[in-house]
C-alpha cells in the first residue's frame, strides 16, 4: 500500500549575519546552510498494517508524514500510495488518504461540526447516502451526537480529535496518517480514540501510519514499529522483537513460603562483582527481587534455578517499561 524508496529532504536556510551593518552585508553575500532532515529512508507498508512511526524531536517524522501525503516533495527518492505518485496524482492519491494532525484540524473553526461535514463531503464528491451511512457509524463510534451543533472553537481537545478522525475517515480513505491524534488528551479520550482506530484497522482494514511520543498509543494498537532518528530509519520490527533487541532486564519478584538461599554468586553480582543471568537487586523478608535477561536464560529456567534457593510461594514478572526501550533506541 505504501512504498518508500531513498527518500531524502534537505531545507536551506539563511545565515543570519551579526554585527554592525550585518543587514546590508546580507543583501549582497547571502550565505545558506543546509539541514537535511531525512536521509535515505526506504520501508513498506502492506494493506491493513497498523505501523507505528517514532523517534524524538527533530528525527524527522512529520517531515516524513508530509512527504508520503504530498506536501512536501522529497529532494529525492520515490514515494507511492497504491502505486500512485502522491505528488504527481496528487487528487487521485488524496481520495484514498485520510490525515489527521494532532496540533492542527481540519475543520472550520467558527462552524458547527456537522457543518464542517457536509462542506468535506462536497470536497471529496461523497453523496448523500454515503455521507449519511458513515456518519451514524461514526457517531455512533465516536459520540459526535453530544458536540454536533456547536461551534468547533468550542470543543474540548478530546471532542475535537474525535470530530477530526470522523472528518479524516469521511470519504472512506484506505490509509490513514495520524501525527500525535492523542497529544494533550486525557486518560478517558486516549482509551476512546484507541478504540477507534483499533476497530477501523482490525474491522475495516484500513492501513495506519502512526507518529506519537506516547508509547502507551504503541504499545496497544502497533503490529509494527520504524525508529527514525537523525532522519535515518534506525529500526523496523515488531514491538517484541525491540524489547529482545536492546535486552533490557525482566524484573522479577519472588517471594519464598520459609527459610531460602540465595548462593553467594548471585550476591558478588549484585555487587558488581560478577556478570551473571541473573542479578539480586533486593532482599525484603521473605520477598527478593531480582532483574534478567530473557535473552540469555529462558523462564522455565529461571523458575528452576529460583526453586533451588527455597520454596517459591509467588512470582511475579514485569518486563521493561516501553519508554525505557525507547529511550534506549535513541
Amino acid at each position: 500500500m505504501i512504498e518508500v524508496h531513498d527518500i531524502r529532504k534537505s531545507f536551506k536556510t539563511a545565515v543570519v549575519k551579526e554585527g554592525r551593518f550585518s543587514g546590508l552585508r546580507t543583501l549582497f553575500s547571502r550565505e545558506y546552510r543546509i539541514k537535511e532532515a531525512v536521509r535515505g529512508i526506504s520501508f513498506q507498508v502492506e494493506q491493513g498494517e497498523f505501523v507505528g512511526y517514532i523517534g524524538p524531536n527533530g528525527a524527522g517524522k512529520s517531515t516524513t508524514i508530509k512527504m508520503l501525503t504530498g506536501i512536501l516533495h522529497p529532494t529525492s527518492g520515490r514515494v507511492t500510495i497504491a502505486g500512485m505518485n502522491p505528488h504527481q496524482e496528487r487528487r487521485s492519491v488524496v481520495k484514498r488518504l485520510g490525515v489527521v494532525f494532532g496540533q492542527r484540524s481540519q475543520l472550520w473553526w467558527d462552524l458547527p461540526v456537522k457543518d464542517s461535514f457536509d462542506i468535506l463531503a462536497e470536497m471529496y464528491g461523497v453523496g448523500q447516502a454515503d455521507k449519511a451511512g458513515r456518519l451514524r457509524q461514526f457517531t455512533e463510534l465516536l459520540d459526535l451526537q453530544t458536540f454536533w451543533d456547536t461551534p468547533v472553537r468550542k470543543l474540548s481537545l478530546g471532542q475535537r480529535m474525535r470530530a477530526d478522525l470522523a472528518a479524516a475517515m469521511l470519504h472512506d480513505p484506505d490509509v490513514l496518517f495520524l501525527d500525535e491524534p492523542t497529544i494533550g488528551l486525557d486518560v478517558n479520550a486516549k482509551r476512546n480514540i484507541r478504540q477507534f482506530l483499533k476497530l477501523i484497522n482490525e474491522e475495516f482494514g484500513k492501513t495506519i501510519l502512526l507518529t506519537t511520543h506516547d508509547m502507551d498509543d504503541i504499545e496497544q494498537l502497533c503490529s509494527r514499529v520504524m525508529v527514525i532518528n537523525n532522519g535515518e530509519l534506525s529500526y523496523d520490527g515488531t514491538v517484541r522483537s525491540l524489547r529482545d533487541t536492546i535486552g533490557l532486564p525482566t524484573l522479577i519478584t519472588v517471594t519464598f513460603r520459609g527459610p531460602f538461599q540465595i548462593p553467594e554468586s548471585y550476591v558478588a553480582a549484585s555487587r558488581g562483582a560478577e556478570s551473571v543471568q541473573i542479578r539480586v537487586t533486593c532482599v525484603i523478608d521473605q520477598t527478593v527481587s531480582i532483574e534478567v535477561n530473557r535473552r540469555e536464560i529462558n523462564t522455565l529456567d529461571i523458575v528452576k534455578e529460583l526453586g533451588k534457593w527455597g520454596e517459591l510461594d509467588d512470582i511475579e514478572m514485569q518486563d521493561p517499561d516501553f519508554e525505557d526501550v525507547i529511550h534506549k533506541v535513541y
